[in-house]
């Protein structure tokens, strides 16, 4: 693999020396030009300046500063060319100046500069990082996740607008930005594609042909990097496929359904989804209403009226269509309209009867119109709208749908969740197999859940038991000391008291475990995906960095911090294992 790529410091020289090259040659050539002119001026005792003198004469000279007549008294001549010589040198300089400042105003340098200063920043990034490619508004909301959660991305944005916006933003933690085609290699790199600390890659630009081929350049620069593509095609969703086994999709409109059958068949499932995702007005504790079961609107037929269709057909609920277009012999259907979903068109589909209306066009003012039509006609269906536009969100708010699809905000949170809490997708696959045979396990989860963390907005984050980023646990476990995932989860202040934070899934070397107990033994390579408060998380990344806390939570003593002292509980035989009692040595 080629090595990260450096800033464009050479490029930049070069490009100035090739604009300043003529300004330069002129400019010595004028004052070559006037020193000699001056050496061969006659004074006024017939002699003639030296060089020396006549080049520190037109050094001020041509800097008009004017010293007077040194180093001594001009004659005639000399006072002559003394004059030519300030014209000639000070239209050198003019010249000069001029090329320096279209220079600067040179869109090509402007951008080369822009390169290297992000080149630069990207380098300087502090820890493990990411690359968005792409900032509207998925991309926005990702980055605010990304940064909630404490983590750097470079971005690459095709609008300058959104990269100046971008610059304005609040973020906690560095997050440079770079107005490019994103599509380009050279600009991956800029963006540390093959630096060691980049996690992954994420395309989320609006042109899924731009998406596939940043994947795709990807891929090739970086074999082993995450690379993670939203898609709406499942032509694109094949290509992207076959980049590897590290590269992943993100379709909006079918997380969009899959959550829809989840608070079909399990509403307790869809109520926890949306705690997780922070969604608005999501709260443990909130009454559940089920999505109500029977006869069904959905008016637009495209990405997202498929998918919804297609999980509502699988449950069983009866579905009438409106749109414009021909549905597809793929897609058979009991009621399907033709035309634009109005007052005529909804009664049609037997609105009078219907539970629930799915407003899924593209269009933002279709959807709410379609929503007033239908409230106007059967004022206790259920609405699910979607909002293509994040800046429409005052006009969807006020129309109090019952579900507000965001195709912008369900890609991010998808993306979040892979990126900071990859462990959640298994978590939820079990919960949704187990839910026939166990069906209170995730009531209890959610009791324990509101138990454990009250109000507090919920915090995903992964422990991963690694060398370089849990050293103390990484060493203690190292010499065979048994550590539970009970006595790491302790208080630093109190270890009495555990931390505020349930542990969710563990994955080992040997298998998974799903919603471990306190006794679960801890093992290198190990990674937990724990939903905890933020203040939680800093306290046990603090606890597994600093060997002396953790000694403190496992044993509740006070690990010996000088080296004499250490020496000496040796020496006597109080400490032959390294500081850790016999008691909890898994070997002994």
């Amino acid at each position: 693999m080629a090595l990260f790529s450096p800033p464009r410091a050479q490029r930049v020289t070069f490009l100035v020396l090739r604009e300043m090259r003529t300004p330069m040659l002129v400019l010595i050539s004028t004052y070559a030009f006037a020193i000699l002119g001056m050496t061969l001026m006659p004074g006024k005792d017939g002699g003639h300046m030296s060089v020396f003198h006549a080049f520190y004469f037109v050094m001020y000279t041509a800097t008009t500063t004017g010293f007077g007549e040194l180093p001594q008294e001009f004659s005639n001549a000399q006072r002559l060319w003394a004059v030519v010589c300030l014209f000639i040198t000070v239209v050198g300089w003019l010249y000069a100046v001029g090329a320096i400042i279209r220079l600067l105003q040179n869109v090509y340098f402007q951008r080369t500069l822009a390169e290297g200063r992000f080149t630069r920043a990207v380098q300087r990034l502090p820890r493990d990082f990411f690359i968005v490619c792409g900032f509207g508004d998925t991309g926005s909301i990702l980055t605010r996740g990304l940064s909630n959660a404490g983590i750097s991305a470079a971005i690459l944005e095709k609008d300058d607008v959104r990269i100046k916006a971008l610059q304005l933003r609040d973020y906690t933690v560095p997050m440079p930005g770079l107005c490019c085609d994103a599509t380009l290699p050279q600009h991956l790199l800029e963006a540390g594609l093959q630096s060691p600390h980049c996690q992954g890659l994420v395309a989320l630009t609006h042109n899924e042909e731009a998406n596939l081929k940043i994947a795709a350049v990807a891929r090739l620069l970086n074999p082993s990097v995450r690379i993670i593509v939203m898609s709406g095609s499942e032509m694109h969703e094949e290509t992207v496929a076959t980049l590897g086994r590290r590269t992943h999709f993100v379709d909006p409109f079918k997380t969009f359904a899959k959550e829809l059958g989840a608070a079909i068949c399990n509403p307790y499932l869809y109520l926890f989804n949306e705690w997780l995702a922070r969604a608005k007005g999501a709260a443990l504790d909130k009454e559940i209403t089920p999505l109500p079961k029977g006869h069904w609107i959905i008016c637009g037929f495209g990405r997202m009226g498929r998918e919804v269709h297609k999980v509502m057909t699988e449950y069983g609920l009866s579905v009438a269509v409106i749109d414009e277009g021909e549905p597809g012999s793929e897609y058979p259907m009991d009621i399907f309209i033709r035309g634009s979903a109005t007052a005529k068109t909804l009664k049609a589909g037997g609105i009078e009867r219907a539970v629930g209306v799915v407003a899924a066009t593209d269009d933002d003012g279709r959807n709410l119109s379609i929503l007033i039509n239908a409230r106007a006609l059967n004022p206790k269906v259920f609405m699910i709208v979607r909002q293509n536009r994040h800046q429409n969100e005052l006009a969807f708010s006020a129309a109090k749908a019952d579900i507000i699809m965001q195709p912008s905000l369900i890609a991010a949170r998808r993306v979040l969740f892979m990126l900071t809490a990859p462990l959640l997708r298994r978590f939820f696959i079990d919960l949704l197999e187990s839910h026939a045979t166990h069906p209170e396990r995730i009531t209890d989860l959610i009791k324990r859940l509101r138990h454990v963390l009250g109000a507090e907005p919920p915090h995903l984050f992964t422990l991963k038991i690694l060398d370089e980023q849990s050293p103390a646990l990484w060493g203690a476990l190292g010499g065979d000391v048994e550590i539970s995932l009970g006595d790491l989860l302790r208080d630093p202040r109190d270890r009495r008291v555990s931390l505020h934070t349930v542990p969710l899934v563990v994955r080992s070397d040997d298998g998974v475990t799903y919603m471990p107990a306190k006794s679960f033994r801890l093992r290198r390579n190990d990674r937990v995906l724990l939903c905890g408060t933020e203040a939680a998380h800093r306290m046990l990344e603090a606890t597994v960095h600093n060997e002396y806390t953790l000694y403190y939570l496992v044993t509740g003593r006070d690990k010996p911090r000088a080296y004499w002292m250490r020496w000496l509980r040796r020496g006597q035989g109080k400490d032959p294992h390294n500081g850790w009692p016999k008691s909890i040595l898994s070997n002994e």
